[in-house]
């Protein structure tokens, strides 16, 4: 199986987790760990849940590979900041930070092992959660993981796409916690965060689904479409799962707010190796 991924919401068929086994708030690197710092996560939940959330994909049909997790990475669980799937690509990133650096080199091993090809990003600070890609237009966040030189780089090895660069507030850590299409015209969104030009253009082409600073807490916009107007959501999120009800949407419900604690839910859980294009 080759790996394919033009959108955010072709149905999923392969994807990669990781189990956080030795999950832990280690270095503060966002306002969602900060309030959760003293509290700490429970592991032994944080397992049980990603057990449901994992058993929910298979039931849907979707192959899930889990990556080996390791002590020395406390963050390996959100597996798409470490690659990304663009095309009929698989790109692995250069993490932005010291305590996630090596994680790049667990997915490499499993690549070589699969027998899939892919473009190791050495040298280009860039992270799978400000990377959404949308048929013939990827949109890419300007982050404090993600350098706007990487994104040149990424124009030059990919010219058949148009790629956005998309600046955003450093309160939230990649685009796609405030920022994510679940359709070709629709999306999620947490308003204030995005620049007002950038903003003007995703207004253009999408409806725009705005998430509510309470649910925003909860990561409201970090869902994951699994295909066939399915998405996976919190239960938490009863505002944003209505709203998306209303669309037409079929809302399945997962609890992993163990693991939300972190600062990542299921987008960032998640790296898409194969969506049938539809």
């Amino acid at each position: 199986m080759k790996a394919v991924c033009f959108s955010e919401y072709d149905p999923l068929k392969r994807v990669i987790l990781c189990e956080p086994q030795y999950m832990r708030i280690k270095d503060v690197i966002n306002e969602t760990q900060k309030h959760f710092e003293n509290e700490g996560i429970h592991i032994k939940t944080a397992m049980i849940q990603h057990q449901n959330f994992v058993a929910a994909l298979k039931k849907l049909g979707i192959e899930v590979v889990i990556l080996p997790s390791f002590e020395k990475y406390p963050e390996q669980v959100f597996t798409r900041d470490i690659g990304f799937t663009l095309g009929e690509q698989i790109f692995v990133a250069e993490m932005g930070t010291e305590i996630r650096t090596g994680e790049e080199h667990v997915l490499m091993e499993w690549l070589k092992k699969s027998e899939l090809p892919f473009i190791n990003l050495t040298g280009d600070r860039i992270e799978g959660g400000d990377v959404l890609i949308d048929r013939n237009t990827i949109y890419v966040g300007i982050s404090n993981r993600t350098k706007i030189e990487s994104i040149e780089k990424l124009e030059q090895l990919l010219p058949q796409f148009e790629i956005i660069a998309i600046p955003f507030t450093d309160t939230y850590l990649h685009l796609d916690c405030v920022f994510n299409i679940i359709s070709p015209q629709e999306a999620l969104i947490f308003p204030g965060e995005i620049n007002k030009e950038e903003l003007k253009i995703l207004a253009s082409r999408y409806d725009l689904i705005e998430v509510t600073e309470e649910e925003q807490f909860t990561l409201g916009t970090n869902v994951l479409s699994v295909g066939h107007k399915k998405i996976i959501s919190l239960p938490v999120n009863k505002k944003v799962n209505s709203q998306l009800r209303k669309r037409g949407y079929e809302v399945i419900e997962v609890d992993i707010t163990e693991i939300i604690k972190s600062g990542g839910a299921f987008r960032c859980c998640t790296m898409p190796i194969v969506r049938e294009k539809s």
